[in-house]
């Protein structure tokens, strides 16, 4: 019997080592050092800093950002306000909506002229929607790039630029 618990002493004072955790800790310290030293001084995957001077100063033309040029041309036409009435499984009884459109200045009167066509295509759109589906919480991006491919199809895709959401109330 003593045999036995001698053997049994011996089986629990033997520990698992320590040994491959705290080399494996060591090297990812050392690899994540490495990669942070490759990126930051532009020898793997990073631009060099001459590369983004280069680009930033071609990014400016006669002290004016290229990049807000385009903004000058733009105009906002604005949706009239909706109200949806949602079906029975829904929480709330009705939606309230409200958005813009953003088109290119040359169009905006051609689209006012379509805003009957487009205020029924997005109410349409809202009326055949599940209400369950407005009440999660990513909802709002997926109706919003849903309902700028619709108007995008009645006004035109190169007339409508983006569709801005004003006001989106479950009540």
């Amino acid at each position: 019997m003593a045999e036995t618990t001698a053997d049994e002493e011996e089986i629990e004072e033997k520990k698992p080592s320590k040994l491959p955790l705290i080399i494996g800790m060591v090297l990812a310290i050392a690899g994540g050092g490495g990669g942070f030293f490759a990126v930051s001084s532009g020898l793997l995957g990073g631009a060099s800093s001459q590369a983004s001077e280069e680009s930033s100063e071609a990014e400016v033309k006669d002290g004016v950002p290229i990049e807000a040029t385009p903004l000058a041309d733009i105009s906002f036409v604005e949706v009239p306000k909706m109200l949806i009435s949602l079906g029975p499984g829904a929480k709330a009884d009705h939606l309230q909506f409200r958005a813009s459109l953003e088109v290119n200045k040359k169009y905006a009167a051609e689209v006012e002229g379509l805003l009957p066509r487009v205020q029924d295509v997005m109410n349409s759109y809202l009326r055949a929607l599940d209400p369950s589906s407005l009440e999660k919480p990513g909802a709002l991006v997926k109706l919003r790039a849903q309902m700028l491919r619709r108007v995008g199809m009645v006004a035109g895709e190169d007339r409508i630029r983006d569709l801005l959401v004003l006001e989106f109330v479950l009540n």
